[in-house]
């Protein structure tokens, strides 16, 4: 007599391709892509006193420090623009950049006792980051924007405008959290071999945001230093997000095709390398 061969609701299968996402697996598992980032969102500030008030103040104090020391101080010039608001318009798009990646870079370590012990697809950790910091970033563009408002009001040199780019606000923060997903699962692919990148991050998120525009405007340096500013692909990315809300500058569309090519290259090596370390890197953690 033959066995009926057996029929499983769930069947395991090792990850063959490089290239493959298994977004299928991945939209199976979206409950657990809730439960992660509402883990990200609440336990960050669970024991402090102020929560998530902490999103609101921590902006406006540091616009408020370049305001002082690079205005007042440096005499820097905005474009015309107020320079608090511009220097906060630049970090409410650098600090989802820069906080995305900073967790996502730490995907395989952060996550090495959950992921030796049950499976489920790994993309859905830093996945988990870029939502959860998003509804972080909304909460400090909702900021921006009564910054906007209040500025459009009391300063009678400038004066916001609805103009057509007002519908391409998407395209930076899907560039943006595209290429802090890219970014980051490539690092957290290498740091698992080599834990020094961990190290070199921290202070290399701070350096690259001066090289990054987020508190200069291309218009502001020299033609020199303007053509290294747009071989950084986050660089362009600011300076949208600026020229979009707060039109200092015309949209460099040039710029725009750039970042897009350095993201689908970026994200090209880091699913190839993120498929290959997620089979071996229980050895090496």
């Amino acid at each position: 007599m033959v066995e009926e061969e057996q029929k499983w609701d769930d069947e395991i299968k090792p990850q063959n391709g490089l290239l493959s996402l298994r977004l299928k697996e991945v939209w199976k598992y979206r409950d657990l892509l809730v439960l992660f980032v509402r883990r990200d969102f609440v336990a960050e500030y669970k024991q402090t006193i102020l929560g998530p008030l902490w999103y609101i103040i921590q902006p406006i104090f540091t616009a408020y420090t370049y305001y002082l020391v690079l205005h007042r101080m440096g005499n820097m010039e905005t474009d015309g623009i107020p320079p608090f608001l511009f220097y906060i318009a630049g970090l409410t798009i650098w600090t989802y950049f820069a906080g995305c990646l900073t967790k996502t870079s730490d995907t395989f370590i952060a996550n090495a006792n959950i992921f030796g012990k049950v499976y489920f697809p790994r993309l859905i950790v830093p996945l988990s980051i870029i939502v959860s910091n998003l509804i972080k970033f909304g909460l400090q563009f909702i900021l921006f924007l009564a910054f906007l408002g209040y500025f459009s009001y009391v300063d009678n040199g400038f004066a916001f405008e609805f103009r057509w780019q007002l519908l391409l606000l998407p395209l930076p923060i899907i560039l943006i959290a595209g290429l802090s997903f890219a970014m980051g699962i490539l690092i957290s692919s290498l740091t698992t071999k080599y834990r020094d990148l961990k190290f070199a991050l921290t202070f290399g998120v701070q350096l690259l945001m001066f090289a990054s525009a987020v508190i200069i405007s291309f218009n502001s340096v020299s033609e020199e230093f303007r053509a290294v500013l747009r071989w950084n692909p986050i660089a362009n990315v600011v300076e949208l997000f600026k020229s979009i809300m707060i039109g200092h500058s015309p949209i460099d569309w040039n710029g725009v095709l750039y970042s897009s090519v350095v993201l689908f290259v970026l994200l090209f090596l880091g699913i190839v390398i993120f498929n290959k370390t997620e089979k071996t890197f229980m050895d090496t953690v």
